[in-house]
């Protein structure tokens, strides 16, 4: 288990109760798989507050530095979001098994799809496939225009499709609507969000290559308290663990 006290560089709202917090410090320099997690302790260490698990949304290795993504919601993510420059923050990671940039050829194209907060894990997962020489389009899933935020950073990689609920920004409706055109010529679809959105986008890309990255609450992060298991057909024990056989699992490997 790798831990880390990691120094608070900015911590800022950048949408409608989403912050973005960079951090710096030398545990950064093992933090090269896109879809891996980091379990961060959101209050103080008299507090009885759980870890939470936050997608790596990019990692700077010359600046040794490590952008996260998170919603300010609950109790914890709230403390989190009072956290202030050159504070330390204490995490375990990185964490889970991420994407397996070995598993789409060169020629093949790249759907990354997400949704709400689990859009934050694309983008760095977007930028190593773009240099890996394939062509990525990102279709990205909000409430509202309120709730959207990195458009512009995605549509640098490549080409951007967003959907909103309220029709606020891009496409009304959700990320399936605007799946159409886009599965066409057969691309390997990754997508991350809430289990329904998933087992929607599972089912939109008709057999496709694909991969799925979970989310759930956890307890430890690294597999020892059961706390999210996810049934399966594929393995003998009939479930897995997000955290740890997770949180990405190839399509049709879980039971949404």
């Amino acid at each position: 288990m790798r831990k880390h006290l990691l120094k608070v560089t900015s911590n800022r709202e950048i949408a409608r109760n989403i912050y973005e917090m960079k951090l710096t410090g030398p545990g950064v320099g093992s933090m090269t798989t896109p879809g891996q997690f980091l379990h961060v302790s959101v209050g103080n260490q008299s507090s009885k507050l759980l870890r939470r698990p936050l997608s790596i949304c990019d990692v700077d290795h010359d600046q040794e530095e490590v952008t996260l993504l998170y919603r300010a919601q609950g109790e914890g993510t709230k403390q989190l979001s009072q956290k202030q420059a050159r504070e330390l923050v204490d995490v375990l990671g990185p964490l889970g098994n991420g994407f397996d940039m070995d598993a789409i050829a060169v020629n093949k194209r790249a759907l990354l799809i997400g949704g709400g907060i689990g859009v934050p894990p694309l983008y760095y997962l977007g930028k190593h496939l773009k240099k890996k020489g394939i062509e990525v389009t990102f279709i990205l899933g909000y409430q509202s225009v309120e709730d959207s935020f990195y458009v512009e950073k995605f549509q640098a990689i490549g080409e951007t499709i967003v959907t909103t609920v309220d029709g606020s920004l891009g496409i009304k409706g959700f990320v399936t609507d605007a799946m159409g055109a886009c599965v066409e010529d057969e691309p390997v679809i990754y997508s991350v969000g809430p289990a329904v959105m998933l087992k929607a986008v599972e089912d939109r890309a008709g057999g496709l290559d694909g991969y799925l990255s979970l989310e759930e609450r956890m307890g430890c992060g690294i597999g020892a308290c059961f706390a999210c298991v996810c049934p399966t057909e594929t393995r003998k024990s009939g479930y897995v663990k997000i955290c740890s056989d997770g949180p990405v699992f190839k399509m049709g490997e879980v039971v949404l």
